[in-house]
């Protein structure tokens, strides 16, 4: 799968990248359809929710999938968006 991953005011590092690029090798566990996956990682504004946004879409073949998450660090953000496509892929094989 191809991972094109974007932070958006900030300069992410190596540690980070790595992060985001192992958990996105675990959704293809998922589904042999993904193609490409993109990765927008930003820092918002709101604290009260956590200012650090992690969007993943995810290309397949005839669907697109987008996950969102919001939390105090890039980790967290990601593991929730990551979560959140795992339980839409898991949905569309049950139909």
């Amino acid at each position: 799968m191809n991972v094109q991953i974007q932070s958006v005011k900030f300069d992410a590092d190596s540690r980070l990248i790595e992060f985001v690029e192992a958990k996105m090798a675990k959704l293809e566990k998922f589904s042999e359809r993904i193609v490409s996956a993109d990765v927008i990682l930003k820092v918002d504004k709101d604290h009260e929710k956590g200012n650090k946004v992690a969007t993943v879409t995810l290309y397949m073949p005839g669907e697109d999938m987008v996950g969102k998450g919001r939390a105090r660090s890039f980790e967290e953000a990601v593991d929730e968006s990551v979560e959140e496509l795992r339980r839409q892929i898991e949905k569309r094989k049950d139909r």
